[in-house]
């Protein structure tokens, strides 16, 4: 192969177009560097992989567009470059953490340990949210530390130094894990107040535990389904405590007057 067309491959789609493709071999690792209209643009993909992975003064974000290559490619060759682990997702790999770059200018931070899932899972962005491809659905990226798709930031959940990018757990600080649940201050003592709607917010009642009134309001939606109120209300999973701990958390906990004496 000559040098003006190292790392390029004719192919042919199905209606039988020609398009070539282009990779390159690093570290004994052949990486696609994509698919081209012309032989000279995957030519050029070629040669800015290759000075890329030559270069270590060269970093993500000196990626200037237009380029022959990808971003989120250009991401990929830096981190094999400079750390010696091909990922396929743009990453890149820090002590302790990593960055996930959406862009240049949108880079989301996780703690070392979510490396293995994101590694193999690509996240989209849908308004202000964040989502990962799992299993064919897209899942809000908050789910997966705990934090419900309905909450909202400032009240349920904090992000501790104001980078809403930032997803390490010690930014996370958590406030309303639960459906229906709220920490309050009711008289200068921490409470869990949960709520019910039904026509209006109802109070199910105030209890000294998060779990009691995540249990609680567990408990109201099988006694309004039980007095004929057909609504798809979405229950709270407790997955810290077995069946026995529920069921007695579950005998124990206790409904408003006003909600027990609703009639429908």
């Amino acid at each position: 192969m000559n040098r003006e067309n190292a790392g390029v491959y004719p192919s042919t789609k199905k209606d039988g177009t020609v398009y070539y493709r282009a990779s390159i071999t690093y570290k004994r690792k052949h990486i696609s560097l994509g698919s081209f209209r012309t032989s000279e643009d995957a030519h050029r993909a070629y040669n800015q992989a290759r000075l890329l992975l030559r270069d270590p003064k060269c970093g993500v974000l000196d990626y200037h567009d237009p380029s022959p290559l990808p971003f989120e490619k250009w991401v990929c060759l830096v981190n094999f470059r400079d750390n010696g682990i091909y990922v396929s997702n743009p990453i890149y790999i820090m002590h302790k953490m990593f960055f996930y770059y959406l862009s240049p200018s949108e880079i989301l931070k996780f703690d070392a340990d979510e490396l293995f899932f994101y590694s193999s899972h690509k996240i989209m962005r849908r308004g202000n949210h964040y989502f990962a491809a799992d299993y064919g659905l897209q899942v809000n990226i908050l789910n997966r530390y705990g934090i419900r798709s309905y909450a909202v930031e400032g009240r349920d959940y904090f992000f501790i130094n104001g980078d809403v990018l930032d997803f390490r757990s010690s930014n996370l600080n958590i406030v309303n894990r639960y459906v229906g649940v709220t920490r309050e201050i009711k008289r200068g003592k921490v409470i869990y107040r949960s709520r019910i709607h039904v026509r209006g917010n109802y109070i199910i009642g105030d209890y000294a535990t998060e779990d009691e009134a995540a249990v609680a309001y567990n408990k109201a939606v099988d006694l309004l389904k039980f007095k004929g109120l057909n609504r798809n209300y979405n229950k709270n999973y407790l997955e810290h405590l077995s069946k026995e701990e529920y069921a007695a958390l579950y005998s124990q906990v206790k409904l408003s007057a006003k909600l027990r004496s609703m009639e429908f």
